[in-house]
Order: structure tokens, then C-alpha cells, then sequence
């Protein structure tokens, strides 16, 4: 691992009180007094110092930290400028580091050093990645235990049980089968069990929990004329959709994010579903339909002073096919009679409300909803690469079942060697700079 000096400024662009410009490597601390002018910079002491660039102007007065190798953040020595905000003083800065000798990091290097230089593990790494994207309060709570080392331990303590099993397996692969107790067999195959059940509840969970990092999907969907546009408007409290008495006037799906609770929610209002003659309004409507899969939350609206058609039965029939196991009934217009049969929708849950007057109920049934998903104590892979290779995992053990079944101790072995192997992938995977490349370019710049 080359110890290179890099630079970058760390903070997002644009105005504000503070700016932060990182340099690490080597010669991070000789290029910093270079700017600073000074002949020394105690380790972790806070300092008032003037920066200046090459031509000896004066550029801020700024607050300059040193931390030393090992103990920084990256494993190198670090400084850190935080000087007055804004883009063209830390710009300046940054300028006068590359002048001296620094190259711009790339984005994620600084993260990736930390890696490489065994500061953090993967999974560490990609909770501070995520750390920046998550999209609510619970989400941060999450990726924090995560930075603490809570995956880490979990996938330690697996492979070591994976590990013990292939001890015992090495050990009796010489044994002839009548000469290997059956009780030993039987604990083999009983924590074998108990690992694929952990495995199949993380995975399981952490799918139906993606939404508390990357946000949560919502689709409106019902038959056009229903008040969809009208419901959405309501809980932007603003005029986003065009709302009228024609029907087919939304014709793509409208895409928002709001903030419910303490969460960020993408809504989106799709195209009425009907059979539509239209090729634009059928385009829409084969969105709609599709954003019922990808989508956290349904909520189906019907209008409450209609009896249900024909094309109401389909939107009926979509919810309940639809993969999607959160979803909510809208009875809308109750304003109006009530003529629709409400035992039509009694395994779902009921909401009834006049969308001209408000929404509130619906977006505390959806907070709700939301907040019984998030509030799970429960342990979380918080990204895609986290669950495939723990259902890559899975799959060895579940393969490794029927030859520890057949005593084919060899093919046992195999498996289980292959799962400790994907498990690696989690924290330590083997093959570094393929995957490193990838993953840390994702991140970004100062991190």
C-alpha cells in the first residue's frame, strides 16, 4: 500500500461557516508546515495558525489539528485545515497542498486507506458511505451500531462456528463411517441448522427494512377519477398534480419525496389503471402497475360514494397479488353518500376520508407503518453486496446439508469452506483490489 500524500476538501460545496481540508500520507505533516510556517504541530492539540500559499500571501486563520500515525482515522499521519467556508478558501488551501506535493484523493480513498491499513472492516466502511445517504433517524441509529462493529461481530462469531464445523469434519474425513459417532453427526448437523436459520432471518429482515437507509416507496394507485391527485397535493400541501373531472389526466407516474415522521418518502402518484386505447396513458399504466412491486407501502383509493366497476375490481386485484404486504384502503369522497360495500375490503386496512378536506389520517396510518418497520432492534445488512454474499452463504450450508447427511465429509467440507469464504466478502474478502476499486469509488470526495 503506497503511503502517498493525498488532499481534499471534505465538506460539501457552497457557502457555509466552515470548510474542512484533509491531507494524509507520509509527508502530510511536512507539507502542512509549509503552509503554516512553522517549525512544529504537536499531535491532537487544537491551533489557531495562519495559512499561507506558495507566494507567502496570507490565505485564513484557520483551526489546524495534526493526528499521528497509527492514531488517525486513515492509520497515517492526518492534518486537518478547518478554515472559513465558502468554495475559494479551502479551494486555496487545497491548491497550495497539491502545489507542495499532495495529489487530489480520489473519491473514497481516505476511507479506503482506513481499510487497507486495518482501522475499519468493510462492513465499517460501507456504514460511514451510508452514514451520508440515509434517508431517516432510525436509518442513523442503524448504520451507527453498525460503525461500532456490531455486523463485524455477528459474521466473526458465524465463521467460527462454521470454522468449528470444519474442523470436525477434517478431523473425521479419515474415519472409516461405521467408526464416527452418531451423536456427533447429529451436533454437526443441529448447528448447521441453527446457522441457516440466522442467516435466512437477517436476509429476510433486512430486505423488508431496506427503506429505513435508501427511503421508502410509496405508490397512490386506484382507476382514474378516484382522487389520487388529489390525496397527493394534500400530503404536499401544494399543487403538484393537475387535478380534474377527465378521466386519464394523469398519464405517468408523478414522482415526490416528502418527510413523514422521522422518515423520507418518494410518493408517487400513478396513472389511473383502466383499459386505456391511448399508447401514451397504456405506458403509464404498465407503470403503475409496476411501481406496486417496487414499492414499500400501497395505497389503493376508491371513491366511496360509487359502487365498485370493473376497473376498480382490477386495481382489487392487483393489491392483493402484488408482492407487497404493506398496503392501505382509501375510501375517498365520504363527503358524498357512502354507497361502495366496505366488506369488499375487509383484509385490508380501512382509512376513510374526504381528500378536499384532509389527509391527516392517512399519513398517520402511514407513519405508523413506517415507524413498526424501522423500530426492529434487530441486526441489518444495509447493503446489496452485504445480502448477496450472505445469500451466497446460505446457499453453501444448504448445500452442505445433504452430504453431511451422507457422511460425504469431503463435499461437506467444501461447502462449508465455500460459506466461510462468502461470509469473508462481508468484512475481508479475498480479492482486495478489484473489489476495493469499486466499492470506495462510490464514495465521496474528502472521504
Amino acid at each position: 500500500m503506497t503511503n502517498s500524500t493525498i488532499a481534499a476538501i471534505a465538506t460539501a460545496s457552497g457557502v457555509g461557516s466552515i470548510a474542512i481540508v484533509r491531507v494524509s500520507g507520509d509527508d502530510a505533516l511536512a507539507i502542512s508546515k509549509k503552509l503554516l510556517k512553522i517549525d512544529s504541530l504537536p499531535p491532537r492539540e487544537v491551533k489557531l495558525a495562519s495559512i499561507y500559499n506558495k507566494d507567502n500571501y496570507l490565505i485564513d486563520r484557520a483551526i489546524v489539528i495534526y493526528f499521528s500515525s497509527p492514531n488517525s482515522f486513515t492509520g497515517e499521519d492526518i492534518v486537518e485545515f478547518q478554515c472559513h467556508g465558502g468554495n475559494i478558501i479551502a479551494q486555496e488551501i487545497l491548491d497550495t497542498l497539491i502545489s507542495y506535493g499532495a495529489t487530489l484523493a480520489k473519491p473514497g480513498e481516505f476511507t479506503q486507506r482506513a481499510f487497507l491499513n486495518n482501522k475499519i472492516d468493510l462492513s465499517e466502511a460501507e456504514a460511514i458511505a451510508k452514514m451520508i445517504e440515509t434517508k431517516s433517524v432510525d436509518g442513523a441509529k442503524i448504520l451507527a451500531r453498525q460503525l461500532k462493529g456490531e455486523l463485524r461481530e455477528f459474521i466473526d462469531t458465524t465463521r467460527d462456528k462454521l470454522i468449528s464445523l470444519l474442523a470436525h469434519s477434517e478431523v473425521m474425513i479419515d474415519y472409516a463411517e461405521e467408526d464416527i459417532d452418531d451423536n456427533i453427526l447429529q451436533n454437526l448437523e443441529i448447528t448447521l441448522e441453527g446457522i441457516e436459520q440466522q442467516l435466512e432471518d437477517i436476509v429476510k429482515s433486512s430486505l423488508q427494512r431496506k427503506g429505513v437507509i435508501e427511503g421508502f416507496w410509496l405508490a397512490i394507485v386506484g382507476k382514474p377519477n378516484v382522487g389520487k391527485s388529489s390525496v397527493l397535493n394534500k400530503m404536499l400541501r401544494y399543487d403538484r398534480a393537475i387535478v380534474s373531472d377527465i378521466a386519464g389526466t394523469t398519464r405517468d407516474t408523478i414522482e415526490e419525496q416528502i418527510r413523514i415522521g422521522s422518515h423520507i418518502v418518494r410518493v408517487a402518484d400513478t396513472a389511473g389503471i383502466r383499459d386505456a386505447s391511448d399508447q401514451i396513458e397504456k405506458l403509464g399504466i404498465k407503470r403503475s402497475i409496476e411501481w406496486l412491486d417496487n414499492s414499500d407501502i400501497i395505497v389503493a383509493i376508491f371513491d366511496a360514494s360509487q359502487p365498485l366497476d370493473e376497473q376498480d375490481i382490477k386495481v382489487l386485484e392487483l393489491i392483493k397479488n402484488s408482492r407487497n404486504n404493506k398496503k392501505i384502503v382509501v375510501l375517498n369522497k365520504i363527503d358524498k353518500a357512502l354507497v361502495v360495500d366496505k366488506k369488499l375490503f375487509e383484509e385490508f386496512e380501512t382509512i376513510e376520508i374526504s381528500a378536499k378536506s384532509s389527509v391527516d389520517l392517512l399519513i398517520d396510518k402511514i407513519e405508523t407503518i413506517l415507524n413498526s418497520i424501522s423500530k426492529s432492534d434487530e441486526l441489518m445488512l444495509i447493503s446489496s453486496r452485504q445480502i448477496e454474499s450472505t445469500k451466497k452463504a446460505l446457499k453453501e450450508i444448504q448445500d452442505a446439508k445433504e452430504p453431511l447427511s451422507r457422511v460425504e465429509l469431503e463435499f461437506f467440507s467444501y461447502h462449508i469452506n465455500s460459506a466461510i469464504e462468502a461470509l469473508n466478502e462481508i468484512t475481508k474478502p479475498y480479492n482486495h483490489e478489484e473489489l476495493m476499486d469499486k466499492m470506495f469509488s462510490e464514495f465521496c470526495l474528502g472521504k
